[in-house]
């Protein structure tokens, strides 16, 4: 009678614990609510060439032009959408029209804005790449940065700045008059409006502030007001990293379609994901690999009009075309 009884605890709690991991998995990893996307074409290969990366790693679009920085090379190649080289700018160096490592880039106007994550500043060309202004230089002060990673501009052309190394997402006006900042300067948390190495920002419909909290697994949301509004990444967006739909395992970049949607480069997981503003997982594309529709850590996205979504593969030292899955 004992053994019986024993049998019975160990079977009570074997099935309290699948009923525990079913009940987690509903709650912290979502199913897929649209179609996965297709691979279209890929482009690039290790070099200085035209055409070739070294280290890929940002993208922008214009029109029917691709923006992309080309880190090691320290310049930016554009291409049209199909991956024909149009033209290049900047070399390696830290004088005007010069690039230390260019990032994360965003395009307003008629104007390039590009991240440099070495020379700690913010340098805006011409869409044809002549350079107009510096943003910003080294340090922890109003203004400055310490590897800035992205930049976003909103509808009034105020620049937003994932500013890595200090833990904090800076505002500026457009000539880059300090408005504010999020994070407490060089001290990173896991609570909401605290940073770990924020990698990248967008801005979406209503100039809502989506950040790619890099290595704290996540995506924080703060409405045109500046206040918090939501997180997402694993559980409680609380720095659980993992493989699962919805979780992250650092995040490089964040992107918005027109229509509201919220893209982000999963690094380490070597796919791209896709969320509805609210956060709600819809679907992700991408395995590990070096073959077609394989990503070796896919750093930055960007997305057309069209819907088009275009990822720099950085350990492949390619750009690849994504398109919708029917």
């Amino acid at each position: 009678m004992k053994r019986k009884s024993i049998f019975r605890a160990i079977l009570a709690s074997l099935g309290f614990l699948v009923l525990s991991i079913a009940l987690m998995t509903l709650a912290f990893i979502p199913f897929a609510k649209e179609p996965s996307y297709q691979f279209v074409a890929a482009w690039g290969s290790p070099g200085s060439e035209p055409g070739q990366f070294n280290d890929p790693t940002g993208l922008a679009l214009s029109g029917n032009e691709l923006f992309v920085s080309d880190a090691r090379n320290g310049r930016i190649q554009v291409f049209d959408p199909g991956g024909k080289f149009i033209r290049s700018f900047g070399k390696k160096g830290d004088k005007m029209g010069e690039l230390g490592r260019p990032m994360n880039l965003a395009i307003f106007g008629d104007e390039i804005f590009v991240p440099e994550y070495f020379n700690d500043r913010i340098q805006v060309f011409d869409l044809a790449g002549v350079s107009r202004r510096i943003i910003g230089s080294s340090g922890s002060g109003p203004g400055e940065f310490n590897a800035p990673g992205g930049v976003a501009v909103d509808s009034y052309g105020n620049l937003y700045v994932a500013d890595f190394y200090n833990h904090r997402v800076v505002q500026l006006k457009s000539d880059g008059t300090f408005i504010r900042q999020w994070g407490a300067t060089g001290k990173s948390g896991i609570w909401s409006g605290q940073f770990g190495y924020p990698t990248d920002v967008a801005i979406g419909a209503g100039n809502r502030l989506f950040v790619a909290d890099g290595y704290n697994d996540r995506i924080q949301v703060f409405d045109a007001n500046g206040k918090f509004s939501s997180m997402w990444g694993g559980p409680l967006g609380m720095n659980i990293y993992g493989p699962f739909n919805g979780w992250f395992a650092t995040v490089t970049s964040v992107a918005t379609d027109k229509a509201g949607n919220v893209f982000v480069a999963d690094f380490y997981n070597n796919r791209v994901q896709k969320f509805s503003a609210d956060g709600t997982f819809l679907s992700s594309f991408g395995t590990r690999g070096s073959g077609p529709g394989q990503f070796l850590y896919p750093i930055a996205v960007a997305i057309s009009d069209d819907g088009s979504v275009f990822v720099a593969d950085y350990g492949n030292n390619r750009i690849q075309k994504w398109q919708p899955g029917q």
